[in-house]
């Protein structure tokens, strides 16, 4: 079979292999799409601190289902699903408390171990997610999906709340997504006009261009001077962590998502003052999936207007180098990996 392999930074080709054998209470999978992560692209520039080389990318995908073992959930094959690509050791402090996305010794597809862009994997039959009649597509974009909603759970958002996004990248798009499914008002902020035009399509009631608008003027007016119940940084920058803080109500929930790599300086007394609740967020569960495939499956969410290409598995290389050298305008690529 076929497989994307990152040889080294900056180097990937298509590799032939052996296709996996199922192991006892595994499925074998037949990859139909799958998404390029951030995390992806970091390994193929060589900013990925956990990837070993050579490694096979991918942890956003859809598959199809060749055979599996009898199982009660209702799993066959002929299936469209897509899988948790994020395996947990299951003995940890974490995990012995449920925590299975924050495991000590997390290993997720296509970082810590190879992934799905390939044309066959195999996958525990606990780890397989009912696509319940979505698209291959659209299955390819529950994972990033499902990383936002995640963090959207670590803090209550309530119908009516102000919400504020910095950041319009896929993470923070599919954080909007998720809180106007759950009937906030939010504000998004990037620097991209193309971004943004993206947001706006999504619902956002306000879009900000930090670099033409002053951003405190425009929170200001869009809360009536309040602060926003739930901020969500979704870039990793110090500077957009200190607005989500200077921009949030007393009282109010700040949600990380964004993966910081420059420290942040302030003082943090105005965390006390505000008494602000700060959240991190990794991974997804499960039900996280399972929850998003219901909302797009009812209409409530168009995670195809993500997408901004489809690329031939031969063409892996270019998709990864757009990427590499996005200027903004590019959000989801998939590549299409089988028929």
């Amino acid at each position: 079979m076929k497989a994307i392999e990152i040889t080294a930074p900056g180097k990937i080709r298509i590799i032939e292999k052996e296709a996996p054998q199922p192991k006892k209470g595994e499925a074998l999978l037949r990859v139909l799409y799958g998404g390029i992560c951030g995390a992806d692209v970091a390994s193929y520039t060589g900013n990925q601190p956990f990837t070993t080389y050579p490694r096979i990318p991918g942890h956003e995908f859809s598959a199809e289902i060749v055979s599996i073992p009898a199982n009660d959930r209702g799993l066959k094959a002929g299936d469209v699903v897509t899988c948790n690509p994020y395996f947990n050791c299951g003995t940890c402090y974490a995990c012995r408390r449920g925590l299975v996305n924050a495991c000590h010794d997390n290993q997720t597809m296509g970082v810590q171990r190879d992934g799905g862009f390939q044309e066959y994997i195999t996958m525990p039959v606990e780890r397989i997610i009912d696509g319940k009649g979505l698209s291959a597509k659209e299955l390819a974009l529950i994972e990033p999906f499902s990383i936002s909603c995640h963090a959207l759970s670590r803090a209550e958002v309530r119908p009516g709340d102000n919400l504020l996004i910095m950041g319009a990248g896929p993470i923070g798009l599919f954080a909007l997504l998720r809180a106007k499914a759950l009937g906030a008002r939010v504000l998004i902020a990037d620097m991209l006009e193309s971004r943004l035009a993206l947001a706006a399509s999504f619902g956002a009631d306000r879009t900000v261009n930090v670099k033409e608008t002053d951003l405190h003027d425009a929170c200001g007016a869009f809360t009536g001077d309040c602060g926003f119940d739930v901020c969500v940084e979704a870039c990793g920058a110090p500077e957009t962590f200190l607005s989500c803080v200077s921009e949030a109500a007393h009282g109010a929930n700040i949600i990380l998502i964004g993966n910081g790599k420059r420290e942040t300086t302030f003082v943090h007394s105005i965390l006390l003052k505000k008494e602000l609740n700060v959240f991190g967020s990794r991974n997804a569960f499960t039900k996280d999936f399972e929850a998003l495939i219901d909302l797009v499956a009812a209409g409530g969410a168009d995670v195809l207007k993500m997408v901004s290409g489809v690329y031939a598995m031969e063409d892996a290389a270019a998709a990864f180098e757009a990427l590499a050298h996005n200027d903004g305008t590019l959000a989801k690529l998939l590549i299409q990996i089988g028929d």
